[in-house]
């Protein structure tokens, strides 16, 4: 049997301030900074993924990747 795990709803009020409170940060750093915490946001992220699911997203950008070049050398 197959049982998705309910989620409680949200506050939109709250919704509502974390989606400013994000902007206002994202806003008030430099690109460098953006970047850098969305490498280590990703590592993080990395970090639950098995080897397995990592070889197999690292494969489907491969994939997307080849499927770029060759519509770019079909123009």
């Amino acid at each position: 049997m197959n049982r998705k795990k309910q989620t409680p709803k949200k506050n939109p009020a709250a919704v509502a301030l974390g989606r400013l409170g994000g902007k206002a940060s994202a806003e008030s750093r430099s690109p460098q900074e953006r970047s850098e915490g969305a490498r280590k946001a990703g590592l993080a992220r990395n970090k639950k993924l098995t080897a397995e699911e990592r070889r197999r997203i690292a494969m489907l950008g491969v994939e997307a990747r080849r499927e770029n070049k060759k519509q770019r050398e079909d123009r």
